[in-house]
């Protein structure tokens, strides 16, 4: 096993530690994530920017306050949050610590990463550590889902179920037919498009694929052209919640329609699983994925 693939196998029981960090009152969680009613303002690069679009989605539909994401290098600038929420495994990445010393004297911070003492927790004004996340691979697996989760749980979700249909998605079979497919179409929904997008990141990074990611419902307007006999459209959400008419839309196209039905995030472990199956077919290594390095760092 690649340790890509031994990091994604470890989802699961990150997890339940990052729902019980959640879940601890006077834990540092508890008191550093953004409170009920604030604005607030989401950052991160790559992976975590796809991450910040889910928990913008998640904590704005479920009323807790007016939350917005950006990749790092495009929060705009002036606009006035509560708090501004950096996520950064490495806390090393040049575009987040730039924006958290902009920040810093006049707007609350908050910084999310998997290593104690990183750069990161010198601009910020409060770190939630993550380390029994971290990961040694350049891609990102394990760490993303995990802070995803310790998000979820601080809105109040009830994630007991998780952990479980996370050990599913690693037992089952990959799906007939993908390793052979030549293009891929992530598709999502509300907070579920995030996590559409990283799983069209993991495709690439890992396996130079051919993939692409949309909001299910603008995939007619434009993105179905692509797909054909021997390329995939994958939903991440429930069967019976494809919007109307999809399904026979895609299978008219020839296209081989993905919708395994767990939660989203359990199901991007199928696609973690299927990256680094789909990098070891082609003759790359998942993890040495070219031209990237575990943190951007700028000079």
């Amino acid at each position: 096993m690649s340790r890509t693939d031994i990091e994604i196998a470890t989802q699961p029981d990150c997890w339940r530690q990052a729902v019980a960090l959640a879940r601890r009152p006077d834990g540092p969680v508890s008191a550093s994530l953004p409170r009920p009613g604030e604005r607030v303002a989401v950052v991160g690069c790559g992976t975590s920017w796809f991450i910040a679009q889910a928990y913008a989605a998640l904590r704005e539909s479920g009323g807790h306050g007016e939350t917005d994401a950006f990749p790092a290098s495009e929060m705009p600038h002036g606009r006035a949050y509560d708090r501004v929420v950096a996520l950064t495994r490495s806390g090393t990445t040049t575009e987040v610590l730039e924006l958290l010393g902009r920040l810093r004297g006049h707007t609350p911070t908050t910084a999310v990463t998997a290593v104690p003492q990183s750069p990161v927790a010198g601009p910020a004004d409060a770190v939630v550590v993550l380390d029994f996340a971290d990961e040694t691979s350049v891609v990102q697996t394990r760490f993303a889902s995990t802070e995803l989760v310790l998000l979820r749980a601080h809105l109040g979700e009830d994630l007991e179920h998780l952990p479980q249909q996370g050990r599913s998605a690693l037992d089952e079979p990959l799906p007939a037919g993908l390793l052979k497919a030549e293009q891929f179409t992530f598709l999502g929904q509300g907070w579920a498009y995030g996590i559409a997008q990283e799983a069209a990141l993991k495709m690439r990074e890992a396996a130079g694929a051919w993939t692409e990611a949309y909001p299910v419902m603008e995939y007619r307007h434009g993105p179905i052209s692509v797909t054909a006999p021997g390329r995939v459209a994958w939903w991440f959400g429930d069967p019976a919640d494809l919007p109307s008419g999809l399904a026979d839309d895609i299978a008219e196209t020839g296209g081989q329609l993905v919708a395994l039905g767990r939660d989203p995030l359990a199901d991007l472990v199928v696609a973690h699983r299927l990256a680094s199956a789909l990098a070891s077919a082609r003759g790359l290594d998942p993890d040495n994925p070219r031209h990237l390095t575990r943190s951007v760092i700028l000079a």
